[in-house]
C-alpha cells in the first residue's frame, strides 16, 4: 500500500524545536490567496490551512515560519509529482479517494448535528438523570504497610498492637511506594484499588487496622483513616460533559435514523469470505 510522504525530516524538526519562540501578530487568512503555482495549478492558502489541520499534533506546534515553508514545499512537491504522473490511477487510489470523500462528507454531517443548539431543559434533565437521584459512592482514606510475607504482616500487626505508630512503621518497613509517606494512600473510590484490597477496606471501620490482606503485590496491613460520601457536583461543574453526552446521543440517534430510512441491501455480501478484505494485492 502507498505510504504518505514525510512532512519534515528529523533534522528539520530538531532545528525547528531549537528556535526561540517569538511573539507575532496574527494575520487575517484569506483561503483564496494564491501562494504558489506549479505549471497551471494554483496552490492556495486554503490548501495550506487544510494541510496544517491534518498534521499530527507534534508537528502543529512547530514555529509558524517552519510550518509555512514545510507545508508549502510539500504541496509544491506533491503537485509536481501528480502532474508528471501519466496513465490511469490504480484502483486502490480511486477507491481510497472515494472512501475519503464519503468519510469527510459524513463527518461534516455529524459535525452539523453536534453543533445544533441544546435546550437547557434537556441539559437539566440529563443532569438530574445522572446525579439527581443517584446516591454517590462512598470514598475511603486509608494507609497501608506492604510486606512480602504473611509472617511479616503479622509481625507488623503485633508491633502496632504494642503501641507503635502506624506511619512510623510504614516508613520503616513498607515496601510500597507510599512507605516514605507513612503509607498514606489518600482518598479513593470504588474500583481504584485491586479487589482484595478494596473488599477489606469496605468491611472496615474508621480507625481500625486490618488482618493481613494478600494481593498480587504482597501482604498488606491496612488502616482505614476515614470515609465520606461526596456531594453530587453542581451542574456547572459537569455541564461540559453533560452537553457532550447529549450531543453524542443525538448524533447516534441521527445515524440510526438515516440508516434505517435509507434503502440498504446487504444481500450481495452474503457468502463472501470475510478474509478477502485483507487481500490488498487484488487492487494492484
Amino acid at each position: 500500500m502507498q505510504k504518505p510522504l514525510t512532512f519534515l525530516g528529523a533534522a528539520a524538526i530538531a532545528a525547528a524545536l531549537a528556535l526561540p519562540v517569538t511573539a507575532q501578530e496574527t494575520a487575517t487568512a484569506d483561503p483564496s490567496t494564491v501562494v504558489a503555482t506549479v505549471g497551471d495549478t494554483e496552490i492556495t492558502l486554503g490548501n495550506m490551512i487544510v494541510a496544517w489541520a491534518s498534521l499530527p499534533e507534534q508537528y502543529q506546534g512547530l514555529p509558524d515560519d517552519v510550518l509555512f515553508q514545510g507545508i508549502l514545499d510539500q504541496l509544491v512537491q506533491q503537485t509536481a509529482l501528480a502532474q508528471q504522473y501519466s496513465g490511469d490511477l490504480p484502483a486502490r487510489i480511486e477507491l481510497q479517494l472515494e472512501n475519503e470523500r464519503r468519510s469527510l462528507v459524513a463527518g461534516e454531517a455529524i459535525e452539523g448535528i453536534m453543533e445544533d443548539p441544546l435546550d437547557e431543559a434537556d441539559v437539566q434533565a440529563a443532569y438530574e438523570a445522572d446525579y439527581g437521584g443517584a446516591e454517590q459512592a462512598p470514598e475511603y482514606n486509608a494507609s497501608h504497610i506492604l510486606v512480602e510475607t504473611e509472617e511479616a504482616a503479622q509481625a507488623v500487626i503485633e508491633e502496632l498492637n504494642d503501641g507503635a505508630d502506624f506511619a512510623a512503621v510504614a516508613r520503616d518497613k513498607s515496601t510500597g511506594p507510599s512507605g516514605p509517606n507513612g503509607g498514606q494512600l489518600g482518598w479513593f473510590g470504588p474500583g481504584a484499588m485491586v479487589p482484595e484490597f478494596e473488599e477489606a477496606v469496605v468491611a472496615m471501620e474508621p480507625g481500625k487496622v486490618s488482618e493481613p490482606v494478600k494481593t498480587q503485590f504482597g501482604w498488606h496491613v491496612i488502616k482505614l483513616n476515614e470515609t465520606r460520601v461526596p456531594e453530587a457536583p453542581a451542574l456547572e461543574e459537569v455541564r461540559e460533559q453533560i452537553e457532550l453526552q447529549i450531543r453524542q446521543i443525538r448524533a447516534q440517534e441521527k445515524i440510526e435514523e438515516v440508516t434505517a430510512a435509507a434503502k440498504v441491501d446487504r444481500s450481495a455480501s452474503e457468502g463472501i469470505d470475510p478474509s478477502v478484505i485483507k487481500q490488498i494485492s487484488a487492487l494492484e
